[in-house]
């Protein structure tokens, strides 16, 4: 018998699902300026967010993916929780970058990771 499951019901998955979001939400960043007019350094910190990714989640609960895949993904009682969860992944990473959030030339990055199809079916040329 192997050891028990982190989370027991789904309703636990879940809920550790939304700290981990709260976390992604709320990443606390040092960030230094420089002052032309007095040439002094400001520092202070700001808040930002960075993106859902199971791969993150599994690291933030520390669980191996192939744990998480194994007891959670691939379990049919959290089937809907898992399928929530990847799901919300795709939502916010694609929000994100829709809004310029994410920069662009990481785009190629997670097209390809969501299967999104961004390609032009025609070119469209303008003269």
């Amino acid at each position: 018998m192997g050891r028990p499951h982190k989370y027991r019901t789904p309703a636990a998955l879940s809920a550790a699902w939304q700290l981990y979001k709260d976390y992604c939400n709320n990443q606390i960043v040092s960030m230094q300026k420089f002052n032309k007019l007095n040439g002094e350094f400001t520092s202070g910190e700001i808040s930002r967010c960075i993106t859902y990714t199971i791969k993150g989640f599994c690291a933030w609960a520390g669980l191996s993916r192939s744990t998480f895949y194994g007891n959670y993904a691939n379990n049919a009682r959290f089937a809907d929780t898992v399928t929530r969860v990847r799901e919300e992944c795709e939502v916010d990473a694609r929000t994100k970058f829709e809004l310029g959030l994410i920069p662009a030339h990481l785009a190629p990055l997670w097209m390809g990771s969501y299967k999104w199809d961004y390609a032009q079916k025609e070119s469209v040329v303008i003269r």
